[in-house]
Protein backbone atom coordinates (compact mmCIF):
# COMPACT_ATOMS: atom_id res chain seq x y z
CA UNK A 1 0.00 0.00 0.00
CA UNK A 2 2.79 2.22 0.88
CA UNK A 3 4.42 2.01 -2.24
CA UNK A 4 1.15 1.94 -4.54
CA UNK A 5 1.13 5.49 -3.06
CA UNK A 6 4.84 6.87 -3.81
CA UNK A 7 4.30 5.87 -6.96
CA UNK A 8 0.78 7.46 -7.32
CA UNK A 9 2.53 10.75 -5.96
CA UNK A 10 5.21 10.73 -8.12
CA UNK A 11 3.46 10.33 -11.07
CA UNK A 12 1.31 13.19 -10.31
CA UNK A 13 4.20 14.92 -9.83
CA UNK A 14 5.85 14.51 -12.92
CA UNK A 15 1.89 15.29 -14.61
CA UNK A 16 2.07 19.16 -13.06
CA UNK A 17 5.85 20.05 -14.22
CA UNK A 18 5.44 22.11 -17.38
CA UNK A 19 5.90 20.54 -20.94
CA UNK A 20 9.27 23.00 -21.26
CA UNK A 21 11.01 20.99 -19.01
CA UNK A 22 10.62 17.73 -21.32
CA UNK A 23 11.21 19.59 -24.56
CA UNK A 24 14.11 19.08 -26.67
CA UNK A 25 16.51 21.46 -27.76
CA UNK A 26 16.13 22.26 -31.70
CA UNK A 27 18.98 21.61 -34.09
CA UNK A 28 18.97 25.25 -35.06
CA UNK A 29 18.76 26.34 -31.39
CA UNK A 30 21.73 24.23 -30.98
CA UNK A 31 23.49 25.36 -33.81
CA UNK A 32 22.77 28.97 -32.41
CA UNK A 33 24.16 28.37 -29.27
CA UNK A 34 26.93 27.13 -30.74
CA UNK A 35 27.34 30.07 -33.42
CA UNK A 36 25.37 32.71 -32.69
CA UNK A 37 24.91 32.99 -28.73
CA UNK A 38 28.16 34.59 -27.86
CA UNK A 39 27.64 38.06 -29.84
CA UNK A 40 23.21 37.37 -29.53
CA UNK A 41 22.67 36.61 -26.00
CA UNK A 42 18.68 36.49 -25.70
CA UNK A 43 18.04 37.78 -29.64
CA UNK A 44 20.30 41.10 -28.65
CA UNK A 45 23.52 42.32 -30.18
CA UNK A 46 26.32 43.11 -28.32
CA UNK A 47 28.62 44.42 -30.64
CA UNK A 48 25.84 46.85 -32.33
CA UNK A 49 22.43 46.84 -30.17
CA UNK A 50 20.48 48.37 -33.32
CA UNK A 51 20.99 45.17 -34.96
CA UNK A 52 19.32 42.35 -32.78
CA UNK A 53 17.50 39.27 -34.01
CA UNK A 54 14.17 40.80 -33.05
CA UNK A 55 11.67 41.40 -35.32
CA UNK A 56 11.48 44.89 -35.12
CA UNK A 57 15.17 45.76 -35.88
CA UNK A 58 15.23 42.90 -38.51
CA UNK A 59 12.28 44.47 -40.17
CA UNK A 60 13.99 47.85 -40.29
CA UNK A 61 17.01 46.66 -41.64
CA UNK A 62 15.31 44.25 -44.42
CA UNK A 63 15.75 40.86 -43.18
CA UNK A 64 12.77 39.25 -43.01
CA UNK A 65 13.09 35.59 -44.42
CA UNK A 66 15.38 32.59 -43.73
CA UNK A 67 17.04 33.49 -46.71
CA UNK A 68 18.08 37.01 -45.69
CA UNK A 69 19.15 35.57 -42.46
CA UNK A 70 21.92 33.07 -44.29
CA UNK A 71 22.58 36.05 -46.89
CA UNK A 72 23.64 38.33 -43.33
CA UNK A 73 25.66 34.91 -42.35
CA UNK A 74 27.79 34.64 -45.37
CA UNK A 75 28.34 38.48 -45.84
CA UNK A 76 27.80 40.22 -42.99
CA UNK A 77 27.89 43.85 -41.88
CA UNK A 78 30.82 44.98 -39.61
CA UNK A 79 31.54 43.82 -36.29
CA UNK A 80 29.85 40.38 -37.34
CA UNK A 81 31.80 37.00 -38.20
CA UNK A 82 31.22 35.68 -41.76
CA UNK A 83 30.46 32.10 -41.58
CA UNK A 84 31.00 30.50 -44.81
CA UNK A 85 29.11 26.97 -46.23
CA UNK A 86 32.42 25.31 -44.82
CA UNK A 87 32.08 26.67 -41.18
CA UNK A 88 28.01 26.39 -41.52
CA UNK A 89 26.70 24.47 -44.14
CA UNK A 90 23.58 25.62 -46.14
CA UNK A 91 21.41 22.98 -44.19
CA UNK A 92 22.22 24.14 -40.40
CA UNK A 93 22.41 28.01 -41.79
CA UNK A 94 18.66 27.42 -42.85
CA UNK A 95 18.04 25.60 -39.22
CA UNK A 96 19.53 28.65 -37.18
CA UNK A 97 17.61 31.24 -39.62
CA UNK A 98 14.29 29.20 -38.67
CA UNK A 99 15.32 29.36 -35.15
CA UNK A 100 15.91 32.95 -35.45
CA UNK A 101 12.45 33.92 -37.20
CA UNK A 102 10.43 31.44 -34.59
CA UNK A 103 12.21 32.76 -31.44
CA UNK A 104 12.94 36.34 -31.56
CA UNK A 105 9.81 38.75 -32.53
Amino acid sequence: MKKGLIVTICMLAVAALPPAIFAKESKGEALFKQHCAVCHPDGGNIVNPQFTLHKKDRDAHGVKTAKDIIGKMRKPGPGMTMFDEKTIPNKDAKEIAEYVLKTFK
